[in-house]
């Protein structure tokens, strides 16, 4: 498999932007904005393409700063076209070696990035390094895929049409459901006063047909079944088809479910 294939590279960032992040990512962006203490000095771990960095901009003080992070550079170039607040500075950055002295920020948010990050452990006590005493972790992490149907859907789809060399990408971002797990790594890294909820929402697409664009071609799903010779137009049909029958259509609503973490340094 080629490391393209597991990147969020090519059409991806601006698809996964369009089709996926007001539907995935807007629910728990706010969500993990809410619950932000006052913070001057903010750092955000795989930023993405800005959905979370947006919420965060709104509920700031006008003299903070958020400076947005992400191992990759093209999700980061989809961003700066959505976001031209200066309050925030982007930077490519790895989570397990972050490029920041000790005890700088008040706060650290990472949505939906930590199931990527190899070493997990060495990436919260990172996290934990760059915070200043007192400072606040919020993370989270996607639920199993059965607890997120239309993700599922798209996954079982995929290794039903390549039986013999499934396309895998999903099991990654689903890869945290356990609770109890995810204390234990926090708490490992130093962290104190560690608590996990778990947070139900909704997706909810203007359409099936936009949503199956995003679940297909918005993440690097994509680039694997590209890899395999894909019908596209056809496994694109199949997803949209099942998502109607399942989830409706116009609008397209299925259960979404994640991890949030709150923890302190």
């Amino acid at each position: 498999m080629g490391a393209e294939t597991t990147r969020f590279v090519g059409s991806v960032p601006e698809l996964y932007e369009r089709y996926l992040g007001p539907v995935l990512f807007g629910p728990y962006a706010r969500e993990l904005a809410a619950r932000l203490p006052p913070a001057k000095n903010v750092l955000e771990i795989a930023a993405g393409t800005g959905r979370l960095t947006r919420r965060l901009l709104a509920v700031i003080a006008p003299d903070s700063v958020v400076v947005a992070t992400d191992l990759n550079e093209p999700m980061l170039d989809e961003a700066r076209r959505h976001v031209t607040d200066p309050r925030v500075q982007w930077q490519v950055a790895d989570a397990q070696a972050l490029p920041f002295p000790d005890r700088t920020f008040d706060a650290v948010l990472c949505q939906f990035g930590l199931m990527f990050v190899p070493d997990k452990l060495l990436a919260l006590r990172e996290m934990r390094r760059v915070l200043r005493p007192g400072g606040t972790a919020l993370i989270s992490v996607w639920n199993a895929l059965a607890s997120n149907a239309a993700q599922n859907l798209v996954h079982e789809l995929a290794r039903a049409a390549f039986p013999d060399d499934p396309p895998l990408f999903l099991e990654t971002p689903f890869s945290m459901p356990d609770r109890d797990g995810l204390v234990a790594l926090a708490t490992e890294a130093g962290f104190a006063a560690v608590r996990v909820d778990t947070v139900a929402r909704i997706a909810d697409a203007p359409s099936a047909a936009d949503f199956a664009i995003g679940l297909v071609r918005g993440n690097p799903l994509w680039h694997q079944l590209v890899e395999r010779g894909v019908d596209a137009g056809g496994f694109e049909a199949k997803v949209t088809a099942e998502l109607v029958s399942r989830f409706g259509d116009s609008p397209c609503r299925s259960p979404l479910s994640a991890h949030v973490l709150t923890a302190v340094a």
